[in-house]
């Protein structure tokens, strides 16, 4: 059992020190939630069941029936809510002795800030998992994959069919790939990208790319047709939780892509141990987050 004791700060049990460093840097805005459509949750768990939907249209000839089709229920995610949860003791000799509040005051903002930082890196990593087949959803098949099935057969991609670094033409291909979506039938949708997803490493190329309004490192005079179609109308986000530095992502706007759910928002508590007066103090937190429909997400590992 872990409880800070008068050892463990012994600066702060005398007078003469000018500042204690190492708990108070800036953070990075919110930034889980650009990746997830959030909602809230009262169940343990949330499920998104998939559909099987009609085929096209067969020919009736004169005095002969029509064709029947059916739907069907296909795939099934599931999101159990998962409890994170941190917590600190502290001897009371030391809450009582330190001399600065460096310890007993500032608890709850220690814990809220590996709180968040936790909640940032779950999120992060279903993106940072995405390639990886021993992380996968309701199909069977990681998040971003070049043979998704459909559950009436056949497959579709949702990666590149070459990995490739973030460019100007690796981000046309990637929209002109998703633009032949279809559904689990084979109809055409409509599905178009929304935002572009990139790591710290490639803010500096993804400015280049989409926001200057002619085409970056070329000495001719070509617009921009990135910009200038607006193929991807709220530009990019970075997230610096993202650990590979190549890889990048464009969510769409399919309505059930990926998702996240808080079932118990952060709460803070505390109490004392009867036999030793240690102070105990905690933080929890409940939620859950994945992805449903995989056509809410294009991606690349990188080259």
């Amino acid at each position: 059992m872990s409880v800070m004791v008068s050892a463990n700060f012994a600066k702060a049990l005398w007078p003469g020190v000018n500042s204690f460093y190492g708990k108070s840097y800036a953070e990075h805005s919110e930034e889980y939630t650009e990746l997830f459509d959030s909602d809230t949750s009262s169940r343990a768990y949330e499920e998104d069941v998939g559909v099987s939907g009609f085929g096209l249209a067969a020919q009736k000839t004169e005095a002969n029936g029509i064709t029947y089709d059916e739907e069907r229920q296909a795939f099934l995610t599931r999101y159990s809510h998962i409890v994170y949860a941190l917590g600190s003791q502290i001897s009371r000799e030391l809450f009582e002795d330190d001399q600065y509040g460096i310890v007993g005051k500032r608890r709850a903002k220690g814990l809220a800030f590996s709180m968040r930082q936790t909640k940032e890196i779950v999120g992060a990593n279903v993106y940072n998992r995405a390639f990886s087949s021993g992380y996968a959803g309701g199909d069977g098949k990681e998040m971003c994959a070049t043979d998704h099935p459909n559950y009436a057969g056949g497959t579709w991609a949702n990666e590149l069919t070459t990995a490739a670094d973030l460019s100007e033409s690796a981000l046309e291909q990637a929209i002109i790939d998703l633009s032949k979506w279809e559904n689990d039938r084979g109809l055409k949708i409509a599905v178009m990208p929304t935002k572009l997803i990139i790591p710290s490493d490639l803010q500096f190329e993804a400015e280049r790319i989409l926001m200057t309004p002619y085409r970056s490192g070329t000495s001719d005079n070509d617009i921009n047709a990135l910009k200038t179609m607006g193929k991807i109308p709220q530009g990019f986000v970075i997230n610096h939780y993202l650990t590979d530095p190549d890889a990048w992502f464009i969510r769409t706007n399919a309505p059930e892509g990926l998702k996240f759910f808080q079932r118990r928002s952060m709460q803070f508590g505390i109490d004392n141990d009867f036999d030793t007066e240690n102070a105990k103090f905690k933080a929890t937190e409940r939620y859950s987050c994945g992805w449903t429909d995989p056509r809410g997400i294009f991606g690349s590992p990188g080259a």
